[in-house]
């Protein structure tokens, strides 16, 4: 599996963990398929957490178990389809074919597999943007996360600060707000919890 060496690569070596098959079997129950094994080895390897310090994640097992949001997702976003159904193009699980949760990032934006095969290492990614028009990954779960933090390292090093700002600020200043992260690209990371 590729896509989950070049993870580890990036984030370093996986926790020490216990996963166990059984993990899976009231989710998989739930949303009536096997998930994407790159997914599923994924969260077995790391667990529940936060990629980048922005994108969440979550196993069954985890802090926040994957299910239970699962089931708070699908409720809350089923109710707004069916307000604004004319505006958006997908369903949400359990209507068939609709999107299956599995996280969120801290901009706001849902992530959802989108069941469009049989296969569901063949699945699409769906994210759900505030308040723009879903974007399509067409890929698997780790090529998704590996482009994610692609696009979080290649941005301009005053990223994050209005650029009006600048000008006001001496490079020791823009030097300790990229220290702390405040600014600039995000390294690659995994933080437990």
């Amino acid at each position: 599996m590729a896509g989950l060496d070049g993870l580890v690569q990036l984030f370093g070596p996986p926790p020490v963990r216990a996963p166990s098959p059984d993990d899976w079997a009231e989710v998989e129950s739930y949303v009536g398929s096997a998930l994407p094994g790159d997914f599923k080895a994924f969260l077995d390897a790391y667990g529940t957490g936060l990629i980048c310090g922005e994108l969440v994640v979550f196993h069954p097992c985890g802090s926040s178990p994957l299910l239970d949001r699962m089931r708070k997702i699908h409720e809350s976003f089923s109710q707004s389809w069916r307000r604004d159904f004319d505006e958006y193009p997908f369903r949400f699980h359990p209507a068939s074919g609709g999107l299956i949760s599995w996280g969120y990032d801290y901009s706001g934006d849902e992530h959802f597999f989108w069941p469009c095969d049989p296969d569901p290492d063949r699945w699409k990614i769906v994210t759900n943007i505030n308040g723009a028009d879903p974007e399509v990954f067409d890929g698997p779960f780790t090529d998704f996360v590996l482009a994610f933090v692609k696009r979080l390292r290649d941005v301009d090093p005053h990223h994050g600060i209005d650029p009006d700002a600048l000008e006001f600020l001496e490079p020791e200043d823009l030097n300790e707000l990229a220290e702390h992260g405040e600014i600039g690209p995000v390294g690659p990371s995994f933080e437990p919890f």
